[in-house]
């Protein structure tokens, strides 16, 4: 393959990416955390470390090690369960701040996406511009740091995401990619591993520039057909596009429980929280289901799912709620329970045929624009229902007893969180 080949990009990707998003979370609902090595996960003699604020890293903390581990590192960080719930809500705050530059949004996670704004600089400025802008909105909106990377091809936009961290971004320009990419490791180029990047080097090769300086045939003999493919990373050469999930068939939201729940009332209440995420999500897309699904998970494991068609297509949250209450009900009592979920399938864009009386939808359609007004400017907790105000109590008024080793799944304080 000659360099001459090389494919010419004139996209804009933006790869945004949430600083310690678990870890940022909890230190933004709890003013006492900022500041402070924080470690999101379980028990601390048991599970994984699921987020480490920058304060905890500079000790060898980092996410997924174990968390026995993490707290010989850091005796001294402050060690909270997770909240899946205010992630999620955070998330959808974050994503509904992406949607309102591009539709061109490809989720990689709850906290990280590909956005192409090559036709969106008309309206918002330079790739750089909107870049600031939408941290910027998530810092004002949603109260927590993000990072940004810009570049042509979208590997270039995630590397530059990372140097950027924390709360900062990177820009590459059409013209600066290959000095950009050249001197960094060949560990940065997608597709090496530890045993890839062993390989590498015994071949004399450290940098992405020494890579792309090779002959890809030499490089195909010695690496197979990944060693064609790390070549034309190694040269900027990058077409895969961002693909939105618009055209997804169904939209849906699930929690993992810290622990079993056999509480009937507890469990509606997650399924309730999750109808109403699910709604959000379909009226952001423009979307209304036709089907509804319940998914239980039990603690031996065991999964089901019940079904169920509704006479007409809804993005309404409320009516998702009540048709997964009644496939609730078709579920065996008493069984611990250690996931729910709901999802929405059979997606159509707008509406079905409207009921005998039109009245009653146009309403739940002005009270949903509202309550979606609400939450883009307040949050999701900002008008919610008493039952979920029941459900997640308020967070332990002394933070001393989140220090490392202390109880924080004790059953009492941990009801009703997800």
């Amino acid at each position: 393959m000659r360099l001459d080949s090389v494919f010419v990009s004139t996209r804009a990707i933006i790869h945004v990416d949430m600083d310690a998003f678990y870890a940022s979370v909890e230190q933004r609902d709890a003013p006492s955390l900022k500041g402070r090595p924080v470690i999101v996960g379980g028990h601390p003699k048991r599970g994984v470390v699921l987020a480490a604020s920058y304060e905890v890293r500079p000790y060898g903390v980092r996410s997924a090690i174990p968390m026995a581990r993490a707290v010989k590192l850091a005796p001294h960080a402050v060690v909270v369960p997770p909240r899946f719930k205010a992630y999620a809500e955070a998330s959808e705050q974050v994503f509904g701040i992406f949607e309102s530059f591009t539709p061109l949004i490809e989720p990689l996670s709850l906290d990280e996406a590909f956005l192409d704004v090559s036709g969106s600089m008309g309206l918002f400025g330079s790739p750089g511009e909107i870049a600031r802008r939408i941290r910027a909105r998530i810092a004002a909106e949603v109260r927590l740091p993000s990072s940004a990377g810009i570049a042509p091809v979208k590997f270039a936009a995630k590397i530059a995401s990372d140097l950027a961290k924390p709360n900062g971004q990177t820009e590459v320009r059409e013209g600066e990619l290959l000095a950009f990419l050249r001197p960094l490791p060949v560990s940065r180029l997608w597709g090496v591993g530890p045993k890839t990047e062993q390989t590498l080097t015994s071949l004399g090769l450290r940098t992405v520039g020494e890579v792309a300086a090779c002959d890809p045939a030499w490089l195909e003999r010695r690496l197979g057909t990944l060693g064609p493919h790390l070549w034309r990373l190694g040269n900027g050469i990058d077409e895969r596009q961002v693909v939105p999930d618009r055209e997804a068939k169904s939209m849906g939201a699930e929690d993992t429980f810290e622990e079993d729940l056999r509480d009937p009332d507890l469990l509606r209440a997650r399924l309730h929280s999750q109808a109403l995420r699910v709604g959000r999500r379909l009226r952001r897309a423009g979307v209304k289901a036709r089907v509804v699904q319940l998914k239980v998970k039990f603690s031996d494991f065991e999964v089901i799912t019940r079904r169920a068609t509704l006479e007409a297509p809804t993005d309404d949250g409320q009516a998702l709620y009540r048709e997964a209450s009644a496939l609730f009900e078709r579920v065996e009592p008493g069984r611990a329970i250690r996931l729910t979920g709901v999802s929405a399938q059979d997606l159509h864009s707008g509406g079905g045929q409207l009921a005998l009386f039109g009245a009653r939808p146009r309403k739940t359609e002005a009270l949903n624009a509202a309550l979606d007004r609400i939450a883009a400017r307040w949050g999701t907790k900002a008008v919610t229902t008493a039952d979920l105000v029941e459900a997640e109590p308020e967070r332990d008024p002394d933070p001393e007893s989140r220090a490392a080793g202390a109880s924080q799944l004790d059953p009492g304080e941990r009801k009703g969180r997800l």
